[in-house]
């Protein structure tokens, strides 16, 4: 029997939360195959790289095989999805398999997805499919490479079933997921759907211990708490809506406590910029469209405020002002976080009274005219520089450009910095290259097919989104008009 490597778990959620979740075992597979190892994730985990790349890792990361220490759970939790309540979801093709510590003394989750039926599938088959684990591995790290708080890929791990699904039977996988925790928005409301007060409470107070830690035993701290989560979650938006990305299902039980993104089922990057940019095929109402996430985020705030209602304070009246006062500050937090990433996109060091009204105006000269929204901001670097050509030749008309390029010219020219180090500040955070959806649908394709080479260039790529690399133009241009209108799905 393969000797399995130590992982050295220190299970705080399995240990302390007990009635949170239901203990389970990832289901046996006939044939695990370790496709793609995270070997930086995994000694940044201070886990055996080596051993994990061949079957020993195979076997724990598709579920087979439990490693000494583990205490494998699906976890509890609830959700509005799409606006509709559900009281129970939790973990239905996943589980837990314990917690590590970093080298630095980090807490972090490893999470198995698609590892089987659960007591919380609903009927499902508890499965993922290779192509949806790949694109989760995918978009997850090229998020991390751009700064964005993310859940991380550890290992894709191919079981060798067949899973079927309405396109066909596809090939089996298991994503093993790492997160500073996997407490949701919907692991409060189940407990509060519930009336179930005192496990509320543990779970506060487990998520406080986890994340927040300087609250520990503060008067007022559920409240604190809150607001924490929601000024998380205007950084996290604001990063998202700065860089192009639409989620694409925002349910409750898809918003972490942490402030980590999660869940990359339907998600895709806009090419053109349009508020109304939604690419999920199950919203056909554009509820979690690309410029609607902020207003969602704030809706998903209210319903974990509206869960921790008795805990903030026994007086019902005061609990509700108390909470409905972080929801409705919510905007503004949004608002900060949001300038402050379109600042350092525009090359803004120092803040001015219309800088707000500037950002929003560079949009509008996009809005409606297909200009590429990543290029855009790239090509306003050369514009600082004094070429404007290469972003005046994104727009069919650049008439309401030449009048905004006036304007920022004018409030850049305020800045300190000389323009060329402005310049490169800004090639910094204005990504040259990301998941252009078609390039990963092509790899997904390759992948599904047994060719992993276009995979593996797009990944390497995405790494360093920031500096231009030697032949990979055609990764920094939009989806050919023959691709059509892109459709993203739900699920694994």
């Amino acid at each position: 029997m393969t000797q399995l490597p130590d992982f050295a778990f220190d299970n705080s959620y399995h240990r302390e939360l007990s009635g949170a979740y239901a203990s389970w075992q990832g289901d046996k597979v006939p044939a695990p195959r370790m496709l793609r190892l995270n070997v930086a994730l995994a000694e940044e985990l201070g886990l055996d790289a080596e051993a994990l790349a061949g079957e020993a890792g195979a076997l724990i990361f598709s579920g087979a095989r439990t490693p000494t220490g583990a205490a494998p759970l699906a976890m509890a939790y609830a959700g509005h999805q799409f606006g509709g309540f559900s009281p129970q979801l939790g973990d239905g093709r996943a589980i837990l398999v314990g917690e590590v510590l970093t080298r630095t003394g980090a807490r972090r989750d490893i999470h198995l997805k698609g590892s089987g039926r659960t007591p919380f599938s609903r009927g499902g088959d508890g499965k993922a499919a290779l192509g949806p684990v790949l694109r989760e591995y995918l978009i997850g790290e090229a998020m991390y490479a751009l700064g964005v708080p993310t859940t991380r890929a550890l290992a894709a791990v191919t079981t060798g079933e067949k899973i079927h699904r309405e396109s066909g039977a596809k090939d089996g996988a298991v994503l093993a997921r790492v997160a500073a925790s996997h407490l949701r928005v919907g692991s409060f409301q189940f407990f509060a759907a519930r009336g179930e007060v005192e496990m509320l409470r543990k779970l506060a107070d487990y998520a406080i211990a986890r994340h927040d830690p300087d609250l520990i035993g503060q008067e007022g701290r559920y409240l604190s708490f809150l607001k924490r989560v929601a000024e998380r979650q205007a950084e996290l938006v604001a990063q998202w809506v700065n860089l192009g990305f639409v989620h694409g299902v925002m349910n409750t039980d898809n918003m972490t406590i942490s402030g980590e993104t999660i869940d990359y089922g339907p998600c895709a990057f806009i090419d053109s910029y349009s508020p109304k940019a939604s690419f999920s095929s199950i919203d056909q109402h554009g509820r979690y469209a690309y410029g609607n996430q902020p207003n969602i985020a704030a809706w998903n705030l209210a319903r974990l405020a509206e869960s921790l209602l008795a805990l903030i304070d026994a007086d019902d009246e005061k609990a509700i002002a108390q909470a409905t006062e972080v929801i409705t500050g919510f905007p503004e937090l949004y608002q900060v976080a949001w300038l402050k990433g379109a600042r350092a996109k525009l090359g803004l060091t120092g803040e001015a009274e219309g800088d707000l009204a500037l950002a929003n105006g560079f949009l509008m000269t996009m809005q409606g005219h297909s200009v590429d929204y990543t290029n855009a901001f790239r090509a306003l670097a050369e514009a600082v520089r004094g070429n404007d050509a290469p972003l005046r030749a994104l727009y069919e008309d650049p008439t309401e450009l030449d009048a905004w390029l006036q304007a920022y010219l004018a409030r850049a020219g305020k800045e300190p910095a000389p323009a060329a180090a402005r310049a490169t500040a800004m090639d910094g955070v204005n990504p040259l290259y990301i998941p252009r959806n078609h390039k990963v649908e092509a790899a997904l394709e390759a992948a599904e097919a047994g060719d992993m080479a276009p995979f593996d260039a797009l990944l390497k790529l995405l790494q360093t989104p920031f500096a231009e690399q030697e032949g990979m133009q055609s990764y920094a241009r939009p989806a050919p008009e023959s691709f059509g209108a892109y459709k993203t799905f739900c699920g694994t």
